[in-house]
């Protein structure tokens, strides 16, 4: 009969993962929705300067491929429907009033797909820009709701459109916060971010703090209209 002592020693731990280990993205293709507005143009323009493979969609498929032949670097242009069906990973960059309708129309194309919202949710009145606060928390949440069989995750919402699209600018210095559920997923998101020349993604916690994060973009464009500017984020001791 075999008897424990109590003094046997316990198994080591296993090292804690570096969170600046990130996999490599390099070979997947990023469908932008709303690809043709300012945002999603810019983050395709970025991303494809970088060598990512890009289609950017809209509703009308010709206008898409009009877009891509103005950005040039390889960028595909096709409907949203096909550029969902076409990508590895797919950045949603449409306007709050039609993000529920779009994401409702894509959600067979979109099955399984890492989906990363960027939208911001906001009014604006007399006073300026304010945050507006979706039933479902934030447009990351209303996105998860909606996709049930996507891996949603929040990111790219502090990135100025005017600095992405301006091709005079070389490096962009500012943090993304990449919020989600799977840290696979949101190391993915990170490593997307960090293919921007200049750019840091930075986990940022879960979906449920996505709201703060998009109300924060009010505050920005506050600076931007105070100081002329276009303000990014940047976190330090990080």
């Amino acid at each position: 009969m075999t008897v424990d002592s109590g003094n046997e020693t316990p198994a080591p731990k296993a090292p804690a993962k570096d969170p600046w280990e990130l996999p490599d993205v390099s070979g997947l293709v990023v469908g932008v929705l709303g690809g043709t507005g300012p945002q999603g143009r810019g983050l395709a323009y970025r991303l494809a300067k970088a060598g990512q493979q890009v289609i950017i969609g809209s509703r009308a498929a010709d206008r898409a491929q009009a877009t891509a032949e103005q950005l040039g670097l390889g960028v595909r242009g096709a409907d949203n429907a096909e550029t969902a069906r076409r990508s590895d990973v797919v950045i949603v960059a449409v306007p709050w009033e039609g993000h529920a309708k779009t994401l409702e129309s894509l959600r067979g194309e979109l099955a399984g797909k890492l989906v990363v919202d960027c939208v911001n949710p906001l009014g604006f009145d007399k006073q300026g820009a304010y945050a507006l606060k979706p039933e479902e928390g934030s447009a990351a949440e209303q996105a998860a709701a909606l996709l049930p069989e996507s891996r949603v995750t929040a990111a790219f919402h502090h990135l100025s459109a005017v600095t992405l699209e301006d091709p005079e600018i070389d490096s962009i210095d500012t943090d993304v916060l990449v919020l989600g559920e799977s840290r696979a997923d949101t190391d993915l998101v990170q490593a997307l971010a960090a293919r921007i020349t200049g750019v840091r993604g930075v986990f940022a916690g879960r979906l449920r703090n996505a709201h703060q994060v998009e109300a924060l973009v009010a505050n920005l464009i506050s600076v931007n209209r105070r100081y002329k500017a276009h303000a990014g984020l940047r976190l330090t001791d990080v």
